[in-house]
């Protein structure tokens, strides 16, 4: 099982880094990113200051692998990762990076959807939206 949980922000850096890795496999002809930033939402008037993500790790990652396999089956694909925050995210920073590699972009592009909603709809990640007054809710996915 692959690591996917990163403790904190995930930079631009590491995403680039990840793409970088995979100029050594010839057969990929396409790639394809999904990048989750936090928003500035506001909410009954308070505005969004950062997203503190929790999960249940060993159910959160027997979910992920289910859906890695469905989508090598679902899908032709050469790669794909998921990596996701834990801990305080703030506003502008990226705490959500799907990254998919294929033969051909019409693959990419479905895939990556696919996974993305699967992610949200089956994974126990939790988001605690904190606002500026640091008040705090629970966030439901849209």
């Amino acid at each position: 099982m692959k690591k996917v949980f990163i403790e904190g922000p995930i930079s631009s850096e590491f995403i680039g880094t990840s793409i970088a890795k995979h100029q050594s496999k010839t057969s990929i002809g396409a790639h394809n990113i999904f990048l989750g930033q936090v928003r500035a939402d506001e909410v009954d008037s308070k505005v969004v200051t950062a997203i503190e993500y929790t999960c249940y790790e060993e159910l959160a990652n027997e979910k992920l692998n289910e859906i890695r396999e469905e989508a090598f089956e679902k899908f032709d694909l050469i790669c794909m990762h998921i990596y996701h925050s834990l801990g305080t995210i703030k506003v502008g920073e990226v705490c959500f990076f799907v990254f998919v590699s294929a033969k051909r972009r019409k693959e990419v592009y479905a895939a990556t959807e696919w996974i993305v909603n699967q992610v949200k709809d089956r994974t126990p990640i939790f988001g605690k939206e904190i606002f500026e007054d640091n008040s705090h809710q629970w966030k439901v996915n849209s």
